[in-house]
């Protein structure tokens, strides 16, 4: 279980003042969740996330992650701790091959037969024609997206934290994408927090949180805020719906 309590993310601003980007945000997310983080864009959505894996270091409250106070642990000892971060734009590593790069994340310095074909198919990339490929600049964003999801899965995440996955990737990418996250949400042996504006993203999920000015503006079932926001009752979310891509 995800706990966040009262959790606040001060910076300093030009003229030395403190501006709040997150305001006091409380969520607690159950395990084996999908949960879609939405709302209008610059609202804070991107730094929770962030602040979740500790990209950030927040300037109050708490975050708790099966019990645990990870507040103030490194990257790393989060990472250990289970919690994983897809980015929005994934980093490239030139001269290192996708099975190299799924044997660090899952923590072993050979994969055994086959092991990282299981994780490439389960992202619906064919192994054969990737397992073997320099993770540079010859993928596409779809690919590199779904190679990174691969390594998350090679690290059997218990948290799995995605910062607008459709960002910059072909239809064919993303369909592939939706059918990825579907897959592990119905293994149940991950939660998922997924960051996105669109509407396909948004159907999957169990329950929505809408962040707002820094704060948790809605939080509830996907059945219950979904109508909501497609009514475009929270302005600037630019929500892209079926088609739209």
């Amino acid at each position: 279980m995800l706990e966040i309590s009262h959790l606040r993310f001060d910076v300093t601003a030009e003229n030395g003042g403190e501006l709040e980007i997150l305001r006091d945000v409380s969520l607690t997310v159950e395990d084996g969740k999908l949960v879609v983080i939405t709302g209008p864009n610059g609202g804070g959505k991107t730094t929770l996330a962030r602040t979740i894996m500790g990209l950030n270091q927040p300037t109050g409250g708490s975050i708790r992650w099966n019990g645990q106070d990870v507040t103030n642990l490194s990257i790393t000892d989060r990472a250990l701790a289970g919690i994983s971060y897809g980015f929005q734009q994934p980093p490239r590593f030139k001269g290192m091959k996708v099975k190299d790069l799924i044997a660090l994340a899952a923590g072993k310095e050979e994969l055994a037969p086959g092991e990282g074909c299981r994780y490439l198919t389960q992202v619906g990339l064919c192994a054969d024609d990737y397992i073997d490929r320099d993770v540079d600049a010859s993928l596409s964003g779809g690919e590199v997206k779904r190679i990174e999801i691969a390594t998350i899965l090679a690290r059997q995440a218990g948290l799995m934290i995605f910062d607008e996955p459709e960002a910059g990737i072909d239809l064919w990418s993303f369909a592939r994408l939706t059918e990825t996250f579907e897959n592990i949400h119905k293994r149940g042996d991950s939660t998922l927090l997924i960051i996105s504006h669109q509407e396909r993203i948004i159907r999957l999920a169990d329950e929505i949180v809408v962040i707002e000015g820094g704060k948790v503006a809605k939080h509830g079932p996907q059945e219950e805020i979904f109508p909501q926001i497609m009514a475009r009752t929270v302005p600037g979310c630019g929500y892209m719906r079926e088609g739209e891509r």
